[in-house]
């Protein structure tokens, strides 16, 4: 993936999966095993949103939403391999650089799990944006 020129930001070779699996906690904690299973969490963690399982913007919602989040230090990591960055100050992070950037599901985590920006390899679907305030 390439990043703004001005964005500094640091490859974590391997981190993927620990992101994943974090993301999940953050966000997929209130489903059941049975429920994940259901909606196939495991294989695209974006079908939390198109199976309506949260509360979640969408298209240019989403763009927006991510837009006025403060973007101190975050993480991008991708679907279906373990390529991961940490982002120390990701303030101009655009929703527009990640859409376009790439075919395949790229996530975006605030540090703390706070939001996530999901872009999916399906064009008809997402963007996503969750923010954790709004869902129990």
């Amino acid at each position: 993936m390439r990043f703004q020129s001005e964005l500094k930001y640091k490859e974590l070779p391997k981190w993927g999966k620990y992101l994943r699996g974090r993301w999940e906690e953050h966000f997929a904690s209130h489903l059941s095993p049975k429920k994940k299973k259901e909606i196939y969490l495991r294989s695209y963690l974006w079908h939390l949103c198109s199976y309506e399982e949260t509360a979640f913007l969408s298209g240019e919602a989403a763009v927006a939403a991510f837009k006025k989040q403060p973007k101190g230090k975050c993480t991008v990591f991708f679907e279906l391999h373990d390529d991961a960055y940490l982002i120390e100050n990701a303030a101009s992070m655009s929703a527009s650089d990640l859409l376009q950037a790439s075919c395949e599901d790229v996530y975006v985590m605030d540090w703390n799990g706070q939001w996530t920006f999901m872009k999916t390899h399906e064009k008809e679907l997402g963007p996503y944006f969750i923010e954790r305030k709004k869902n129990p």
